[in-house]
């Protein structure tokens, strides 16, 4: 039996893993960088959604908010520009949606190790996993975010064979 972590390892390399490392890094910093530039109630009505040819979206839950954020958006793309050089991060995108926020509560996602346990060959292909997730994952946020890298990651290495 391999659990979900195992499965992970035998699909994604080093180089992979530290990239993924990296923007997990900038989901959960968002909080911190909302905070230093003296907004930090706009983490809860905000979130990163995903960094697009070096543009950062991040999702508002308000027009007020992303006003707010627009007084903000020089300071805010320095401090990114500086904690992840490597993403290269070029400007900010401010869109409306139903952001959640930032702020997921790492208490509040429970695994049950039972569940989450399962056989699987080195071989196992993303639709597999993607089933999995769905079927096995109840925190909806967690969900979305592994669905996502699992389409990054297969985009990535289509884009590598050509």
């Amino acid at each position: 039996m391999k659990t979900a972590g195992d499965i992970l390892n035998v699909l994604f390399d080093d180089h992979f893993m530290k990239k993924a490392n990296e923007y997990s890094m900038l989901h959960n910093s968002w909080e911190d960088i909302t905070a230093k530039n003296g907004i930090p109630a706009a983490s809860a009505h905000s979130q990163i959604k995903n960094v697009d040819k070096g543009i950062l979206i991040i999702e508002i839950d308000h027009p007020g908010w992303k006003q707010l954020l627009q007084t903000k958006l020089i300071q805010l793309l320095d401090d990114f520009r500086f904690r992840f050089p490597k993403l290269d991060i070029t400007g900010i995108s401010l869109i409306m949606g139903q952001a959640e926020p930032q702020t997921c509560k790492k208490n509040e996602i429970k695994i049950d190790r039972k569940k989450t346990e399962q056989t699987v060959s080195a071989k196992t292909d993303i639709k597999d996993i993607a089933a999995y997730i769905n079927e096995n994952i109840k925190d909806e946020i967690l969900k979305e975010k592994l669905l996502k890298l699992g389409q990054n990651i297969a985009e990535s290495e289509s884009q590598k064979m050509i």
